[in-house]
């Protein structure tokens, strides 16, 4: 039997200290920040999830949430739970996607979740790998990187994944509007300040 498409794995585990508390519940745009990476998904016509720890502040939401064990804090363990989910449920991969990333776009996430393999997108000399395709086939890859500590994007570099420049992701828009985070209050501002234009 051929696995199911992949889903999207909104990873949600972080403590949010700098911007003074969960990031998943920070208010952008007048909506909880997560809200927006799962707009995306559902607008790709993906399924998704959210991954994080039984203590993370989450507004309430309409899709499951897969809850990471509270140690290591690491991005990693968020995409380890969540390739655990996919293979059970029988999906080839996940696209891994930060809830601190509201310019991701539908069609980017449609295109990423179809590519065969693993993928991580990449700003100028910049990996990022909270926007990447991971295949279930790779969790013990991801487990033993997991187990040795290593950076996401190390982890991720194991894989071989194929390398999404900036000439690719300008065909869903500016890279570094995609790939931006919210870290920190002036990041708040920042989105809420392109949200404001796009909707003026």
């Amino acid at each position: 039997m051929t696995d199911g498409p992949a889903i999207v794995a909104v990873l949600a585990g972080g403590r949010g200290r700098r911007l003074g508390g969960a990031k998943p519940t920070a208010a952008l745009a007048g909506r909880p920040l997560i809200c927006h990476a799962l707009q995306a998904a559902a607008g790709a016509g993906l399924d998704a999830v959210v991954v994080a720890k039984a203590s993370t502040g989450l507004p309430p939401l309409q899709v499951p949430v897969l809850v990471e064990p509270d140690e290591p804090r690491h991005p990693l363990c968020g995409l380890v739970t969540a390739l655990r989910f996919a293979g059970e449920a029988r999906r080839s991969a996940v696209v891994a996607l930060a809830c601190d990333m509201p310019f991701v776009t539908a069609p980017l996430l449609a295109w990423l979740a179809a590519l065969e393999g693993a993928a991580m997108a990449q700003v100028g000399d910049r990996p990022q790998p909270l926007l990447a395709r991971v295949p279930v086939a790779g969790l013990t890859q991801m487990e033993h990187a997991l187990a040795d500590g290593l950076a996401l994007r190390d982890a991720l570099t194991r894989l071989a994944p194929s390398i999404l420049a900036e000439e690719v992701l300008e065909r869903f828009g500016d890279p570094q509007r995609l790939c931006f985070n919210v870290n920190d209050l002036g990041d708040l501002r920042q989105a809420d300040e392109w949200l404001g234009n796009t909707r003026g």
